[in-house]
């Protein structure tokens, strides 16, 4: 089976995202003609930014990467998966903490629809430490975000906690 010719769909909440996830999608897009990142759009969790945010955020991150393109989707990933006639689902992992998670999620994917494929790829070392929920933490703070998300997004993170701050009474 050759991986060109295929679309793959990498789904997360990318709230924000990060180099983590950068890394991610430039190495699986080197495999697949189309990578499609696909952001959740769940009401069960409380997010910073909201679905279309993320979605104008990851496209400036790759808007010089043609095969990348950013989706939003409520729903199960596997609908979405049939509606572009795609069979592979990414996932990425930092550590092994996070692969009984994925394979479980695989193995539900797969009970759900037998032909889609999900590949498992690990972040890079220097981005393992890495979280979404780590990088808002920093940004609440004030912290250097260097070489943890890209500079359209740590632009955005400190705009989002001015705000926040200044409708607090905090500045």
């Amino acid at each position: 089976m050759s991986l060109k010719n295929k679309i793959a769909v990498y789904p997360g909440s990318f709230d924000p995202i990060h180099c983590g996830h950068i890394d991610i999608i430039q190495r699986i897009s080197k495999l697949y003609d189309k990578v499609i990142v696909l952001v959740a759009c769940s009401s069960q969790k409380m997010n910073l930014f909201t679905p279309e945010e993320r979605k104008v955020l990851i496209e400036k991150t790759f808007k010089s990467t043609p095969n990348v393109s950013v989706d939003l989707f409520s729903g199960l990933v596997v609908d979405y998966l049939h509606e572009k006639n795609a069979h592979i689902l990414v996932r990425g992992l930092r550590a092994v903490v996070d692969f009984e998670y994925e394979m479980s999620m695989a193995n539900m994917n797969k009970k759900l629809d037998p032909e889609i494929e999900t590949l498992l790829v690990f972040s890079s070392p220097e981005y393992y430490y890495l979280s979404s929920r780590g990088i808002k933490e920093i940004a609440m703070n004030r912290g250097n975000l260097k070489g943890m998300v890209s500079e359209e997004v740590e632009e955005s993170l400190k705009n989002k906690f001015i705000k926040s701050s200044q409708s607090k009474g905090k500045i």
